[in-house]
């Protein structure tokens, strides 16, 4: 067991004596909210959750999508999805997207309270007339239905995401509007043939965020990672639940 423990331990752990700004990412913001504590044990105890399967082809749609909306930014132009939904706004190139598009560097801003580093990498940058900046994030899926909105629980995650984005760029003392974009790939099923080509179908969902509860939450899981005691599990958790239930079988 000690073995596998170790085997598993991650970099970056949270030491309470440290006077270092600890980096916390957007997706660990994520963990504590889904369950403090899974995220005490990834950040302070090293033992991460399984990790998922890459999602080669939603990586791939975001590449092209990036390159895609870079050659109207270049243009100064809009994008046609922008056009078509008329949104008022259009890519702006900015000396830092290509560092805050990175996924280990991202946009950063150190949370004095908690000397909490937070960072996040954003998919797309885009201007209104007003000169407000707007998040735009990349989303790619396969369902049956059209995708018009944010209306499963599931996707709670997406806005709060987005939200970070907001607060991030807000912390770095750039105007940002509440309302940020989604460009949403669904891909298409109902073909009648594959023709080594998959083809989707692309919306735009407008979504206003409130990045007001971001602070509270790093206060809140500031204090989480400086206890001494590992917190209870969320009632919902599948993880916690599955160690639980393991528990009762295990030889110690």
């Amino acid at each position: 067991m000690s073995e596998y423990y170790n085997s598993q331990r991650v970099k970056g752990l949270y030491e309470p004596k440290s006077t270092e700004p600890f980096k916390l990412s957007r997706s660990k913001i994520d963990l504590f909210l889904e369950c403090p504590r899974c995220f005490y044990f990834d950040r302070r105890l090293g033992v991460g959750r399984p990790p998922g399967f890459p999602f080669a082809l939603n990586s791939a749609v975001d590449h092209l999508l990036k390159l895609e909306f870079d050659i109207y930014r270049k243009d100064g132009t809009k994008h046609p999805l922008i056009e078509k939904y008329g949104v008022d706004a259009q890519p702006i190139p900015h000396e830092d997207l290509d560092k805050w598009r990175h996924n280990f560097t991202g946009i950063q801003y150190l949370h004095v309270p908690t000397n909490f580093l937070v960072f996040g990498a954003i998919d797309d940058l885009w201007q209104n007339s007003q000169g407000e900046y707007i998040v735009v994030d990349y989303k790619s899926t396969s369902k049956d239905e059209e995708i018009t909105e944010l209306n499963k629980e599931w996707q709670d995650g997406y806005k709060r995401q987005m939200e970070v984005y907001q607060w991030l760029l807000r912390q770095n003392g750039y105007k940002v509007s509440d309302t940020g974009y989604f460009v949403y790939c669904n891909g298409k099923t109902d073909l009648k043939s594959f023709d080594a080509k998959l083809e989707f179908d692309i919306t735009l969902i407008a979504y206003k965020g409130s990045d007001s509860w971001v602070g509270d939450t790093l206060v809140e899981s500031h204090k989480c990672l400086r206890a001494d005691s590992i917190p209870d599990a969320e009632f919902d958790c599948d993880y916690c639940n599955y160690r639980h239930a393991a528990q009762k079988f295990e030889v110690t």
